[in-house]
């Protein structure tokens, strides 16, 4: 059976997340069902991340095992007519090698935070980013993000819920950019790892958006991360900021 990977683009708000589940939406459900409007055999796609709900994407892969020999292009286009109106397109599709899995070939997963600090309201980008109405200090809060990187037990940013096999992982990248933004300003985390814990991006930005406030010291994020207790985390960020913008593999199946 040909193998096939999908580039998918979609808008978290009305779905329950990207995983399949019984009697709501879900990003991975509206997929499948385009997908048995093709071949009502399929068994369905492998993600390489399970973005929850309200969480946006740009970059999300994942594959898929098909009877007929498709054309990656015409794939991708009947895909995106059978998911029409939902906020969900597959932007790209490639013929990849059988052993080739979405999740377990990645190499490393880059997520993308939207915060904007102004005091309007948001109109054209309403839940496509998170809103404080309050000054932001960039520089503090990248001094606390410096804290963060590289090889930790992430335990306090870690949700109580994680199924993750151990909170020790390796943060390659928290870098927080400064944009001009219309009435304010917008500053956008560029987060970058092989894998994530569940909820761990949104605790960063949370807690950082803390010392940004200047409710915090930026060496307090390093008393929380050493602690490795979740009780020392910030606030846990909206999900409707964030976004997987790419994943990567040894040799990019895009390309």
């Amino acid at each position: 059976m040909p193998r096939y990977a999908l580039k998918i683009e979609y808008s978290g708000l009305p779905f329950s997340g990207w995983q399949k589940q019984p009697n709501v939406p879900s990003v991975q459900g509206c997929i499948e069902a385009a997908l048995r409007v093709l071949e009502p055999t399929c068994e369905g796609i492998q993600g390489a991340g399970r973005t929850d709900t309200g969480v946006h994407a740009t970059g999300q892969v994942a594959h898929v095992d098909m009877t007929a020999d498709w054309d990656p292009f015409r794939l991708s286009q009947a895909l995106n007519f059978h998911m029409k109106p939902q906020p969900v397109a597959i932007v790209d599709a490639a013929r990849v090698a059988d052993d080739f899995h979405a999740r377990f070939s990645a190499i490393e997963r880059r997520y993308l935070f939207r915060m904007v600090q102004r005091r309007a309201p948001m109109t054209f980008d309403e839940g496509s980013v998170w809103r404080v109405n309050h000054p932001i200090d960039p520089t503090a809060m990248q001094a606390g993000a410096d804290y963060l990187l590289g090889k930790h037990d992430f335990t306090t940013f870690r949700s109580s819920i994680c199924q993750g096999l151990t909170p020790v992982k390796t943060l390659d990248e928290l870098r927080v950019e400064t944009l001009e933004y219309s009435g304010g300003v917008e500053y956008r985390f560029h987060v970058r790892a092989r894998s994530f814990l569940h909820n761990q991006v949104r605790s960063f930005v949370g807690t950082l958006e803390r010392v940004g406030a200047g409710a915090w010291a930026p060496e307090r994020v390093k008393h929380a991360l050493e602690s490795m207790d979740r009780a020392e985390c910030g606030p846990v960020c909206p999900p409707h900021g964030l976004y997987l913008a790419e994943v990567t593999y040894p040799e990019n199946p895009f390309a």
